[in-house]
């Protein structure tokens, strides 16, 4: 784990068994797959209880609260008790996933034989009965070696629901009437169970100018922001400017995360910020970005949340872009291997002022912000619109994702994989050419066809499974993907789609 603000998964694996089946053979088959995860360095702790009865639930349950699990396997290892099972997961606090056994031989289906294929079947109706919330993969019934990675990613998704529940978004100034986009009814969030505070941009101003006192502090991040920048820091004279917002951000994280366990933030950052505090937050957001703590743009407060999943997701340093401008035709990549299996008309930009941390660019310096040097300096010598960190993205595969609520009140949300391609990009900001396959329809029939903000979360490795099935787990009712040519969107014209 890469950070301490984002949950650390403590997995607890529970075999249960029906009674009228050999309990021994959940037994033998719960400590196969406890060596299995063992093997392939999955941490995990197995319940001494095997459940049969109502009571063995209990008695699992308490074991796991003492052992601090917060995400729960359950193992049928063979058909398993259907009341009990599933009174266990509807007690169980955390995240929980169901699998079971496949049969190992044919030379052993009589004493052997588990039925967990068959036991599965009901085990989701009284799931769905008691409207208890479980995460079933695909290929739920397996042999030790195919179930151990199916769990593995359950540790990434259980990152996120956890994380989504513990979380507390620290707001910080009205969201822009330019960018009103970015502005959506925030009751879904603590539907969620996210916590919300939202500050004046006056409040951060108040604590800037405190934190600009405490010179110690001030000091030994300038020295740090020296280390990392080297001779990629064409403005010294800057840094205890923007040093001091980061003691800021920091001493107001740890002062008010209260009853939550994590905090990110979404903040105002033009235009009055530059005339006020003298520079651009974007330097200072990706550094607390890197640490973990996520910084919107523009009070984003649904960009810093699917930051934060993204985060989870991927155990990594995420980003928050622009779904910005299309790719020029002498720009575009000539053969299909360097397309990573989009079409010429699926790239895009992504873009922002310089929010991207140091880690997940392939080059960068400190630089200033363009378009507001335009508007605030007149394009002159820039000095309050410095502060950017600026670069091309690092290549690789990525996640775009979002999490959005609409104007009435609906949560929405769309993930993408795909890959940031290895061109110079030849503008500025944090910056990248994206190429995500059937990228152009997805773009008009869920981004534009579902009014979703420019703003994406962008995770720098391919986590849409585990964010798909996240959302899933969190009731999101409506998750747009990409599809392919040969499938329409609904409300997607077909006489334009097959002509």
């Amino acid at each position: 784990m890469f950070t301490e603000n984002q949950p650390e998964i403590v997995l607890g694996v529970v075999g249960v068994s029906r009674d009228c089946f050999p309990k021994e053979l959940t037994k033998r088959r719960l400590a196969a797959l406890m060596a299995e995860l063992k093997k392939k360095k999955i941490n995990a702790v197995a319940a001494d209880t095997i459940v049969e009865n109502e009571a063995d639930a209990l008695a699992a349950l308490n074991e796991f609260d003492e052992k601090g699990v917060n995400a729960a396997v359950i193992y049928l290892g063979n058909f398993g008790p259907e009341g009990p099972t599933t009174i266990f997961a509807e007690s169980f606090a955390g995240p929980v996933m169901v699998v079971a056994a496949a049969e190992e031989s044919k030379k052993d289906l009589i004493g052997g034989r588990g039925d967990a294929l068959c036991g599965l079947l009901n085990n989701s109706y009284n799931l769905n009965l008691r409207k208890v919330q479980a995460y079933i993969p695909q290929y739920p019934v397996g042999l030790p070696a195919d179930l151990a990675p199916a769990i593995a990613k359950f540790i990434a998704l259980a990152r996120v629901i956890v994380g989504v529940s513990n979380v507390k978004i620290f707001g910080f100034g009205p969201r822009p009437h330019d960018f009103l986009a970015c502005n959506a009814p925030i009751g879904p969030l603590f539907d969620l169970g996210v916590e919300v505070m939202e500050n004046s941009e006056l409040d951060l101003l108040v604590e800037y100018r405190r934190a600009k006192e405490n010179k110690a502090a001030v000091e030994a991040v300038v020295k740090d922001m020296e280390k990392e920048l080297g001779k990629k820091n064409p403005y010294p004279d800057l840094l205890p400017r923007i040093a001091a917002l980061e003691v800021a951000l920091e001493e107001f994280y740890a002062q008010h995360l209260g009853a939550s366990s994590f905090g990110i933030f979404a903040n105002k950052c033009w235009p009055a910020f530059q005339t006020e505090f003298g520079f651009v937050p974007c330097y200072v957001n990706s550094r607390l970005t890197a640490k973990g703590i996520p910084v919107a743009c523009e009070v984003d407060l649904y960009g810093a949340l699917s930051e934060f999943m993204a985060q989870c997701a991927s155990d990594a340093p995420v980003t928050l872009m622009d779904i910005n401008n299309s790719v020029p035709f002498d720009q575009t990549p000539k053969t299909a291997a360097a397309l990573k299996g989009a079409k010429p008309e699926d790239l895009f930009m992504g873009f922002h002022c310089g929010n991207t941390c140091t880690s997940c660019l392939k080059n960068c310096k400190l630089g200033y912000q363009l378009i507001m040097n335009r508007l605030l300096e007149g394009g002159k010598k820039p000095d309050i619109t410095r502060g950017t960190m600026e670069g091309q993205l690092k290549p690789g595969p990525c996640t775009l994702f979002r999490l959005q609520s609409s104007p009435d009140a609906k949560l929405q949300s769309y993930v993408a994989d795909g890959h940031i391609l290895d061109i110079d990009p030849q503008s500025f900001g944090s910056i990248g050419i994206f190429a995500i396959p059937h990228f152009a329809r997805f773009y008009r029939h869920v981004m534009v066809g579902k009014h979703y903000p420019h703003h994406g979360a962008v995770a720098f490795a391919q986590v849409g499974e585990i964010l798909y099935e996240a959302c899933k787990y969190l009731g999101i009712p409506d998750i747009g993907t990409p599809l392919p040519d040969t499938l329409p969107y609904a409300g997607e014209n077909p006489f334009a789609l097959f002509k």
